[in-house]
């Protein structure tokens, strides 16, 4: 199944909660592929407005774990990797979760700090709050705090 984020919708799709000294993200979706999407875009959105990041550049990206929170762990902390790696800011995600696999792709560009005035560094995603579930409305919830 493959699943989009959707920038343009009306709708909520993600939305960051209080931790103590960290914050956390949640990303909301039909699909676990777009509550993933979703998730990431709130990651996003703690360094700067998502609207802002043109999605000039592909990053191919693929992970994989035993079940669906340590497989979230995997996607976000793959992000932060090549967000920092190739100095980068994400704001579309196309992703297919099949048998424990996660392949997507990453659209955005590099930093521009006058433009996007990054307001913090992300250092990782962790198992505080990590979750994958089905939500009450049937759809799907992804969710757990960064470590910033």
């Amino acid at each position: 199944m493959k699943a989009a984020s959707n920038p343009g919708s009306i709708r909520p799709h993600w939305e960051h909660f209080e931790h103590v000294a960290d914050i956390g993200v949640r990303g909301y979706g039909e699909t676990a592929e777009e509550a993933f999407a979703n998730v990431a875009m709130a990651m996003t959105a703690v360094i700067t407005e998502p609207e802002a990041v043109k999605r000039a550049d592909a990053v191919q990206v693929k992970c994989e774990a035993a079940c669906m929170d340590e497989l979230l762990y995997a996607w976000l902390n793959s992000l932060v990797f090549e967000m920092a790696t190739r100095h980068m800011l994400f704001s579309d995600f196309e992703i297919e979760i099949a048998d424990g696999r996660l392949q997507a792709v990453a659209r955005g560009e590099k930093v521009d700090r006058a433009r996007h005035q990054p307001a913090t560094e992300i250092k990782g995603a962790t198992y505080t709050e990590l979750n994958v579930r089905r939500g009450c409305n049937g759809g799907w919830v992804a969710q757990c705090v960064l470590d910033v």
